[in-house]
């Protein structure tokens, strides 16, 4: 059975994005080479990438440019090239490569996906379908990076989580720029 990867990027005060929905905070020191080489390995792991409509709006509006292959060739190239789902209710069509548009219901989707062959997915933002998704208890594991930023206001990826969600931490990473990943499980 596939896997269903949470990957993410917080504020210290649990913010995934601010109230505008901007990201731009999360864009850590790229002098810090450790992490410039997580986010390479990160990025040459295989499987398919799951997005809600904002981040694929956001996603493909830099990972196609000329300057993101030219900033971060090795993220870019998997990016544009791994298969992607993008699950909206009002897009029309999804004309990035290797991108597949569900309109339909996205716990039903991803239970059928789950259980197709493949290699595991990975959701990159999308906080709507995260709380929907961990609230149905379909997500295997959260893989959250907590930056050394404060916003003060913003919106957390759980929005809308009507039960209590009890994680096991896994493992944890520290990096020179303050970043630490935490890795969780739901529990049994």
């Amino acid at each position: 059975m596939r896997k269903l990867v949470v990957f993410n990027q917080v504020t210290l005060d649990g913010y995934f994005t601010d109230m505008k929905g901007d990201v731009s905070w999360a864009k850590a020191d790229h002098q810090d080479a450790e992490w410039n080489a997580f986010v390479a390995e990160n990025a040459s792991g295989g499987g398919m990438l799951l997005f809600g409509r904002i981040t694929y709006e956001l996603m493909v509006s830099f990972w196609p440019t000329p300057f993101a292959a030219e900033t971060m060739p090795a993220v870019a190239e998997r990016m544009n090239n791994l298969p992607k789902v993008v699950f909206s209710r009002t897009l029309d069509k999804a004309s990035w490569n290797n991108t597949k548009l569900v309109k339909g219901d996205v716990a039903a989707e991803i239970r059928k996906m789950k259980k197709e062959p493949g290699e595991d997915m990975a959701i990159l933002g999308s906080g709507s379908i995260v709380s929907q998704l961990a609230q149905e208890g379909l997500i295997d594991e959260y893989q959250i990076v907590v930056n050394p930023v404060v916003l003060g206001r913003g919106r957390t990826m759980f929005a809308g989580i009507k039960e209590k969600l009890t994680l096991k931490l896994t493992r944890t990473r520290t990096f020179g720029n303050g970043n630490v990943l935490l890795c969780y499980e739901p529990m049994a």
